[in-house]
């Protein structure tokens, strides 16, 4: 087991299955030494974890605390397409993190809710976890997710 392998069983974390492309696309793809995923849902076992904006403070909207677990989720499932392609073992360092927010108006937490996903990945990776980063407030995300996060790995 190699110490990425032994981080994620020390964490208690178990890479989901991969879930399958809703459109004309493949989870990730190797170009080079880097992988890149597809953008990825909070799906879990094929259910979304939450639907709707994020908003600090309106009611009938994802709270920034459930974004945050949400894009922690989107993280292992990129994670987990990584892994199908070339193992979650070879992965030397993360590059870049994209997210993506579903905001209602005014809201401008993107950055809180995507540390969901980079915290997940300094959690697993360490020192190689540390990435470039994006984080971007949409109108809308497919099939209503309130979060997308897509990768970027070195291997």
């Amino acid at each position: 087991m190699s110490a990425v392998s032994a981080r994620l069983a020390e964490l208690g974390i178990v890479l989901p299955e991969v879930v399958p492309p809703l459109a004309a696309y493949v989870p990730a793809t190797q170009v080079g030494d880097l992988v890149h995923t597809s953008g990825q849902l909070p799906l879990v076992d094929g259910v979304l974890l939450a639907q709707g904006k994020v908003s600090e403070n309106a009611e009938g909207v994802v709270d920034v605390e459930t974004a945050v677990a949400a894009a922690r989720q989107c993280a292992l499932n990129a994670l987990a397409a990584v892994h199908a392609l070339v193992g979650i073992d070879s992965v030397k360092r993360v590059v870049k993190v994209t997210g993506f927010v579903a905001s209602a108006p005014g809201f401008s937490g993107q950055p809180a809710v995507v540390n969901g996903a980079s915290l997940l990945l300094g959690e697993v990776f360490g020192d190689a976890g540390v990435h470039v980063r994006s984080a971007v407030g949409v109108a809308e995300l497919p099939l209503g997710a309130p979060v997308e996060v897509e990768l970027t790995v070195q291997v």
